[in-house]
């Protein structure tokens, strides 16, 4: 062993928030320098595999290069590098923090002992916390120290919980990319945007952008609702509002005992008190439900026998349903209530205080509810009941097991029925019932409630029984099946003409009445007016394209600088158009030494190409044709000159080109050929770079517009537009 420090130093850190040279996801690229340790592959470090694989034994899932389960620990025995063990040291440790992820991967460059690592997160905070913390652990592993794995793992998850999106809002959000719909995250809660520009739609949770105001505003006022239900012939419990705790007693009387009490403004079952007998109970569960409540008015109605039930309403389904159970403890004698709950419920792993948890935990002391309904037994939090003696701790809530296949017909006609009358698209509807199998009427069962922006983790995750697909379901009711939340984007990368070959696609489809941005280095675009100026292509710039609700084509300008510090500004893309290799000489700063590295770089235009979409190339450029190969979609080349062998081959196989003959370009598709337009029919400054035309041309037609509109584009294109700003 040598005596030099060893030691793995960040040289640059960047977050690649687009499609970029490793994958098509976010990821985290650093630039590692590992010193000494370059000359001390991990089987030269006496004992390492042994400690690495004791303290992170989970990495025996990592495949690696190798394929295989415990892949990566082979690679680990036989000898690899400090910059791929740490690159699989954090994507575990993201795993550990509860935010899944799996891509990761390290390549040496031109200089000894620097590397670039890249590897997948959700959430760059995280990501860069967990690259901070994997150094920390594999230099303690490598030098046989201390670390506080526990600890550490403790405080990302801590992170996780606070920075990611919230398990239900994850749920949905993967079930869009399922469907291959894109998202981007618009605060730093659970708001998300689901497709792109016009075709958006919006969450927030189980809300959309689909969730009447009014409709929240009528499931909140109890009494209004029940009134609503009532009147379209919806079961639901007698009973009035309540201003003091005197009155609250007449109507019990009044209605007749048992009762329920609870806030006329509350929400997720809150302050609610059920099954209450005597004057004592009413009056206390009055108070609760009124400092539970937002007002403080009060709803007494009938108690109805049976079990709570919440079910989840889709658009016009009923898609999931569980039922709630209460909760007992027994006593021995010895413990109290709290010591009773926690050795009997609260041990349930089930249980938690996290959004995670399909469970809550029980705390006897705090809970309000639960102190009620001790007092109603005689006992409180820290009562010692004698041996055998049976508790009633909780008689409502705990509604997270799966009974969604017992629904009777007509009860879920019901429970949609009443979301309906509310106007909520995506509603939790409260009922209670004997038995869910049977219709409500044979059973005196009532809807009780209807909430807005209901919790969905007992149906993602129930306590028992079968997940179910809510995040399919609301993404089927917000996207119609035809619908993949997209509108025609184009990416246009190179280094010759861009700028120009970006504003004449827009011009070219706004002649059909589309509204269309561009995002270029000359600015932001939208309908050929410059809203913002920029020297440079940038990925804000084009992000803000997305976000716009007006935008219904857009076009975006790239290069590899761009991909390289940020990635794409989109995930995918109808046309990638590439114009050239160039521009190798001006990016030295990332290791890109020669031409042959471009390719990689620029691949990413191509590799975003939709399945359905088209890779327009400059067939003049032989690296530029090679990209063909890697398109999941069509091709068009496009060039000079109709001899070019790209442009032969390509027509000899019945594909669509576009060349110039005799100063005119001409659109082909196989042997047949149409005259578009004489380049002399064109503005000077736009005659002058006929192969820009064409690229654009050539986009324009991959759209598959017409070449009447595509000429028509091209004459009224205005290259110094009027400015205005929003």
């Amino acid at each position: 062993m040598t005596t030099k420090k060893k030691n793995i130093e960040f040289l640059r850190v960047t977050h690649l928030r687009g499609p970029n040279i490793w994958t098509y996801r976010p990821v985290i690229e650093v630039w590692l320098d590992i010193g000494e340790l370059e000359n001390f592959p991990s089987n030269t470090i006496p004992g390492f595999y042994e400690r690495l694989i004791a303290v992170l034994p989970g990495m025996m899932e990592h495949r690696c290069g190798v394929g295989e389960h415990g892949g990566f620990f082979e690679r680990v025995r036989e000898g690899t590098w400090a910059g791929h063990i740490l690159e699989h040291v954090v994507l575990e440790l993201q795993n550990l923090a509860g935010m899944r992820t799996g891509f990761g991967q390290t390549r040496s460059t031109n200089v000894a002992g620097v590397y670039k690592m890249a590897f997948r997160t959700r959430q760059e905070q995280v990501g860069r916390a967990a690259l901070h913390a994997g150094r920390d652990l594999l230099m303690a592993l490598i030098e046989d120290q201390p670390f506080d794995l526990a600890s550490k793992v403790a405080e990302l998850h801590e992170l996780v919980d606070d920075l990611c999106l919230g398990p239900s809002t994850a749920h949905i959000v993967d079930a869009a990319t399922e469907r291959q719909i894109p998202f981007i995250r618009l605060n730093e809660g659970n708001l998300v945007q689901l497709g792109h520009s016009a075709a958006q739609r919006r969450i927030w949770t189980a809300e959309t952008d689909r969730t009447s105001a009014i409709a929240e505003s009528i499931a909140s006022d109890k009494d209004l609702t029940k009134s609503l239900l009532q009147s379209c012939g919806v079961p639901v419990p007698e009973g009035t509002l309540v201003k003091s705790a005197e009155e609250a007693w007449e109507e019990a009387q009044d209605i007749g005992l048992p009762v329920v009490v609870k806030p006329y403004d509350g929400n997720h079952g809150r302050g609610v008190s059920l099954n209450l007998v005597t004057e004592a109970d009413v009056v206390a569960a009055y108070h609760l439900a009124a400092r539970k409540g937002e007002s403080k008015s009060v709803i007494v109605e009938r108690y109805i026998t049976g079990n709570e039930h919440r079910l989840l309403v889709v658009g016009k389904h009923v898609i999931a349903a569980a039922k709630g159970e209460a909760l007992w403890v027994v006593g021995n004698g010895k413990s109290n209530i709290i010591e009773l709950v926690d050795d009997q419920i609260n041990i349930d792993p089930r249980r938690g205080t996290g959004e995670d948890s399909p469970l809550n935990a029980i705390a006897p002391q705090h809970g309000a509810e639960v102190i009620l309904e001790l007092e109603r037994q005689g006992l409180t939090a820290y009562s010692i009941p004698p041996d055998g003696q049976k508790i009633l701790i909780q008689p409502n809530g705990n509604v997270a097991f799966d009974v969604t296949d017992e629904v009777h017909p007509e009860v879920a006609r019901a429970a949609a029925l009443a979301a309906r009358i509310v106007g909520l698209d995506i509603a939790g509807i409260d009922l209670v019932a004997e038995d869910i199998s049977r219709p409500l009427e044979e059973q005196r069962g009532a809807i009780i409630e209807v909430n807005a922006s209901p919790g969905l983790l007992a149906h993602l995750k129930p306590a028992e029984g079968k997940p179910r697909p809510v995040g399919t379901a609301i993404i089927a009711h917000l996207f119609a099946p035809e619908e993949s939340g997209r509108i025609p984007l184009i990416g246009v990368a190179g280094t010759h003409g861009t700028s120009l070959i970006a504003r004449l696609i827009a011009c070219i489809i706004g002649i059909t009445g589309k509204h269309t941005g561009v995002a270029c280095s000359q600015g932001l675009y939208l309908d050929q007016r410059q809203v913002v100026n920029a020297n440079s292509a940038n990925w804000d710039i084009g992000q803000r394209l997305l976000l716009n609700r007006s935008v219904q084509a857009a076009v975006f300008e790239t290069n590899a600088r761009m991909i390289l510090t940020d990635g794409l500004a989109y995930d995918k893309c109808a046309i990638g158009v590439v114009t050239d290799m160039d521009g190798h000489a001006d990016l030295g700063e990332f290791y890109v030494n020669d031409a042959d590295q471009m390719f990689k770089i620029m691949r990413t235009q191509v590799d975003v190409v939709l399945p359905h979409g088209t890779a327009v190339l400059n067939a003049g450029d032989p690296q530029v044709v090679e990209l063909a190969e890697l398109c999941d979609g069509k091709v068009m080349f496009y060039g000079l000159d109709a001899n070019l062998p790209a442009i032969v081959q390509h027509r000899s196989k019945g594909e669509r080109v576009v060349f110039l003959r005799d100063n005119s370009i001409v659109l082909a598709s196989g042997a047949e050929e149409m005259a578009l337009l004489p380049l002399s029919s064109l503005k000077p400054t736009k005659a002058e770079q006929p192969e820009s035309i064409m690229a654009a041309v050539a986009a324009a037609w991959a759209l598959d517009m017409s070449a009447e509109l595509i000429g028509a584009g091209l004459r009224t294109f205005d290259s110094n537009p009027k400015k205005t700003s929003y």
